[in-house]
């Protein structure tokens, strides 16, 4: 999901140095019906924006889920969750092109 983010903020125009994006993740394993599945799993993204950028990036991360090719495959039978701590910054970051709406 990481990558579906990255490039829907760039598409927005908003292109982040790697050390600005970030993720961790933590899979669950239950056992269901005698068989240990993963059942769960467990996002956190860590991302330092621009302030001026904030909208866009909330708009990108309402959508990035929905986008992700792995998120969709597995979302019939694993719950995906995220979450984003977003610390803004008051330099500007590098952008390409112009924001996508």
């Amino acid at each position: 999901m990481l990558g579906t983010l990255n490039g829907a903020l760039e598409v927005r125009g908003l292109k982040l140095p790697a050390a600005a994006i970030a993720a961790t993740a933590e899979g669950v394993n239950e056992v269901v019906d005698g068989i240990i599945r993963l059942t769960e799993i467990r996002i956190a993204y860590r991302l330092r924006i621009p302030a001026a950028n904030r909208e866009l990036v909330n708009r990108a991360l309402a959508k990035h889920q929905e986008k992700c090719p792995t998120a969709v495959s597995l979302s019939a039978s694993v719950r995906i969750s995220w979450t984003a701590d977003i610390e803004e910054t008051g330099s500007p970051t590098p952008s390409m092109g112009t924001p996508a709406t």
